[in-house]
């Protein structure tokens, strides 16, 4: 059966989740039996899509503002339920929609041909690493001007209006370029149904002279958008969970390893259940805490190779059978190739597929549909989260940083601990954070986001801004170095201006630290700026913000007192001075592997 979706009156999103991750498809909404007489000055083609964004749940879409995007921007506006965000940068934008699309399940950024639409690219290919469903719209050229073997501006001066497509098709899933309105309806529809279903970014490029013109596609709600969604096999599922079934039940002390492909997958309520059968000991990938909830009574860390949380790589590695949901593994998640894993042992099961040991490989099943089959079938074996309780020794607390002594990072991550709660979310940006936020324990609702996969240095503060925007209940927590905030600080102006409440600690050790512990040179010292005063000035007067320089352990806690307190309805900024060299062990030891699969000689010829 096909999840309709009908017109804006019967399916306006009634909360944050019309879109969920944890859901396998759009929401369903009951359509209409008549048809509705849409009044001509808003049946353009840009009414249309705005009111498709709606429809799937965006109500914020992130733009950068250009000549050619300018007519279909008047017409997102004019959309209930749309609000336009204008964004510093077209790199900001996409981030920010990447981290929309976390929280929502999708989201939606808009810029001009070419010199914005490659300037958005860089963000589109990490929501396509993420599997984040982004909708990229690009106002394009005038429709008349296709064909005709003229240069147009924003253009690297070719007559080839198809460099930006062409970069678009490595990135994402579908590109659609509407240039009459003839098929515009059906590409519109047909790419956000495609990024729905794919959870992949999208291109829709729209001539900026067809916005604003009717057309009778559009004049009837509700137009037919269905997706369909997707089936296991029902033959293959019922093989995949007798063969995984009788592989596990016969092991001696499996374990269960949650992935990021649970996100996609829409799996990971189905993994909990599983977890909640079996009472294996339950891990997590680094790039996917989050989506596994830290406080399930057999939760015993992330499982990060030589660098996991105490003595859960020792249940993993040990383990004589391991079940992967969704694992991707890659020279950082598995620490330059240093697992301790055997083939022989392992199921991974990932979106669409589920592959058993050395045996037989499973296609078309999906995932979530494996878990709660498999769920029960199983057998309950508790032996390795006991030996987990057996073996297991708290960690200690770090040492307490003496009145006005320099203040040490894994002080701040203590403090950090405590503000957690249901109604916080954490961002943490790619470097020295991702260890330090890694071994964060999350409570129950508490959010988690990070780019793993890509890795792209100043992702947080677009992707904090999208994230605070699409969860206004959760108070944001960015943990972000002074290196990464270079690259992309502006957007903290469209933080004050969209009212946000975040809370930013810039960790200022005077560079890119992670590039160091994988090789160091001068490349990596940066400028240091005095970061307070920026985001001051940033400030200006409008909005509320407030910032704070801490040296030492009292005035953090001065600080966090004010920002959770006297502040809670500000956006706060609190500059972190720790000492160039203080770093968590965990990326000393990661660094120094990194760097080993970094350095590896080429092969004999």
């Amino acid at each position: 059966m096909d999840t309709k979706i009908g017109s804006p009156d019967t399916c306006k999103p009634t909360s944050n989740d019309m879109i969920n991750p944890t859901n396998a498809t759009v929401s369903t909404v009951q359509n209409s039996v008549s048809s509705t007489i849409i009044n001509p000055s808003q049946s353009t083609l840009g009414r249309h899509l705005a009111r498709r964004l709606v429809q799937i749940g965006v109500t914020d879409v992130f733009s950068v503002a250009g000549d050619f995007n300018l007519i279909l921007l008047d017409h997102l506006i004019a959309e209930p339920g749309l609000n336009l965000i204008g964004c510093c940068n077209e790199l900001n934008a996409g981030y920010a929609a990447d981290g929309y699309a976390r929280s929502r399940g999708v989201g939606a950024c808009v810029v001009t041909f070419t010199v914005g639409g490659l300037s958005v690219l860089n963000a589109i290919a990490g929501a396509n690493s993420e599997n984040l469903p982004v909708i990229c719209i690009v106002g394009g050229p005038n429709s008349n001007d296709y064909g005709t073997n003229r240069i147009l501006h924003h253009t690297i001066g070719l007559p080839d209006f198809s460099q930006e497509l062409r970069c678009f098709q490595t990135v994402t899933c579908y590109q659609a370029v509407v240039n009459n309105l003839e098929d515009a309806h059906e590409q519109i529809d047909t790419a956000i149904s495609t990024a729905l279903k794919e959870n992949k970014p999208v291109y829709i490029n729209v001539s900026c002279n067809l916005s604003a013109i009717p057309h009778p596609a559009f004049c009837r709600e509700p137009v037919p958008f269905s997706l369909s969604p997707k089936i296991s096999n029902e033959l293959g599922l019922e093989a995949a969970v007798e063969a995984a079934a009788e592989f596990l039940n016969k092991a001696v002390k499996p374990v269960l390893v949650g992935g990021p492909k649970l996100r996609p997958a829409h799996a990971s309520e189905a993994f909990v259940e599983l977890a909640d059968a079996c009472g294996y000991a339950l891990a997590v990938m680094p790039s996917a805490k989050g989506l596994v909830p830290e406080h399930h009574p057999h939760f015993v860390g992330t499982y990060w190779g030589a660098v996991s949380s105490a003595f859960c790589a020792e249940i993993v590695e040990s383990a004589d059978a391991y079940l992967f949901a969704g694992p991707i593994f890659n020279d950082y998640s598995s620490v330059g190739y240093s697992l301790l894993l055997k083939k022989e042992k392992a199921i991974i099961v990932q979106p669409d597929r589920v592959m058993i040991a050395n045996g037989p490989a499973f296609g078309c099943v999906l995932m979530k549909d494996f878990f709660v089959a498999l769920a029960k079938k199983i057998k309950p074996n508790t032996t390795a989260y006991d030996n987990y309780q057996r073996i297991f020794v708290p960690e200690g607390e770090p040492l307490r940083n003496a009145p006005e002594e320099p203040l040490r990072v894994n002080v701040l991550f203590q403090h950090v601990q405590k503000m957690l709660s249901s109604e916080t979310a954490v961002i943490a940006e790619t470097g020295d954070s991702w260890f330090n936020c890694q071994k964060l324990k999350l409570p129950r609702g508490c959010g988690y986001e990070f780019q793993m996969q890509y890795g792209s240095i100043g992702w947080s503060v677009g992707a904090t801004l999208g994230y605070a925007q699409a969860v206004p209940e959760k108070r944001v927590i960015a943990c972000i170095g002074d290196g990464s905030f270079q690259v992309t600080a502006q957007d903290v102006s469209t933080m004050l201006r969209c009212r946000q409440n975040t809370i930013i600690f810039l960790i200022n050790n005077g560079g890119y630290t992670i590039e160091v512990e994988i090789h160091d040179g001068p490349y990596n010292v940066i400028k240091n700026w005095n970061y307070t005063s920026l985001v001051d000035a940033i400030h200006n007067g409008e909005g509320k913000c407030w910032t704070a320089k801490v040296f030492c352990e009292d005035e953090l806690v001065e600080a966090i007192e004010t920002a959770t307190g006297p502040e809670k309805d500000s956006l706060c900024f609190i500059e972190v001075i720790v000492h160039k060299d203080d770093t968590s062990k965990e990326l000393l030891e990661w660094g120094s592997r990194v760097s080993a699969a970094n350095s590896r000689q080429p092969n004999p010829q």
